[in-house]
């Protein structure tokens, strides 16, 4: 049976690593610390004891937890047929974990770049194997979210595709295709809302609530801006639009001052139990009603 890699185990290795194993396919999930790892496998057993809750399927922990091995450092993937990259939106850190995969992975293993705004192509280049090298931009919560963006990079093969895509099929996801461009579809469209959003209170003129409660109850969206901020970490929303800011270097993408402060301060959302919301504890699916609102605004 192939081996799937999964290198980090924050929010969103968690969910791709679980995604994988209530597939069936047998998973090595990686990170730089055992603690990291132990936190990982205590995520997931509470992810599939709610699932039903949340409105997913019925999983068992111990038979989900079983199909999961975890690892410290990259050695232990090469073994893996397709390794799954989910590391922060941090350009260097990607550079430098793509570079390690490239000497310890096999001649044929594909490598999948999990991002928000980091171009494929750009990641591809820093190793010897460009047409192996493609992008999945996986949704969060990722069991949850059944349709992906694929990427394919200018050198990416038509076999490192229709590989990919099996993968995703295996996993019950549906894909969009994009072309090559920071941000692609999504958060082209997404950070740039949640940007605009942190600046109205960062600006004072409304409160984290009132922005949220505009975009349910006149839009019909089932979160706002805020709350998906928090979701998806406020510290990775600032790294995307700093990202797409770097790339197209147009002023629209310029980061509200209100992330910046939130993510020195570590208030990175539910990862951490506050960001524009405070929860009853990190990864909470339970908000309280106070917002970060008072978090210092005058740094423009």
């Amino acid at each position: 049976m192939s081996v799937i890699g999964v290198v980090g185990a924050g929010v969103m290795g968690i969910g791709v690593a679980q995604n994988l194993a209530q597939a069936g396919h047998e998973v090595l999930l990686v990170d730089r610390e055992e603690r990291i790892l132990e936190q990982a496998r205590t995520a997931i057993a509470r992810n599939c004891r709610l699932s039903r809750m949340m409105g997913g399927p019925a999983l068992d922990p111990d038979t989900v937890l079983a199909r999961i091995t975890t690892a410290v450092g990259l050695g232990p993937l090469a073994k893996a047929d397709i390794v799954i990259e989910n590391v922060t939106e941090d350009w260097e850190t990607k550079r430098a974990v793509h570079a390690e995969l490239d000497q310890v992975c096999g001649p044929e293993t594909v490598f999948v770049a999990n991002t928000s705004a980091i171009p494929i192509t750009r990641l591809a280049s820093v190793g010897s194997r460009p047409e192996r090298v493609v992008g999945v931009h996986f949704m969060n919560p990722v069991p949850a979210k059944p349709v992906v963006e694929l990427i394919p990079g200018v050198h990416t093969s038509p076999e490192t595709v229709a590989r990919t895509r099996e993968l995703l099929s295996s996993m019950e996801k549906r894909w969009v295709d994009v072309k090559d461009a920071s941000g692609f579809i999504s958060n082209r469209v997404l950070m740039l809302t949640v940007n605009e959003a942190a600046f109205l209170v960062h600006e004072g003129v409304a409160t984290a609530e009132a922005v949220d409660e505009v975009f349910r109850g006149c839009f019909g969206h089932p979160m706002g801006p805020l709350e998906t901020a928090d979701l998806i970490g406020v510290d990775t929303i600032l790294y995307s639009v700093e990202v797409l800011h770097e790339h197209y270097a147009d002023s629209k993408y310029r980061p509200c001052p209100l992330l910046k402060q939130m993510t020195d301060a570590g208030l990175h959302g539910r990862k951490t139990g506050r960001g524009f919301y405070t929860y009853a504890s990190p990864a909470s699916p339970a908000a309280s009603t106070a917002s970060t609102a008072s978090v210092s605004t005058d740094t423009k």
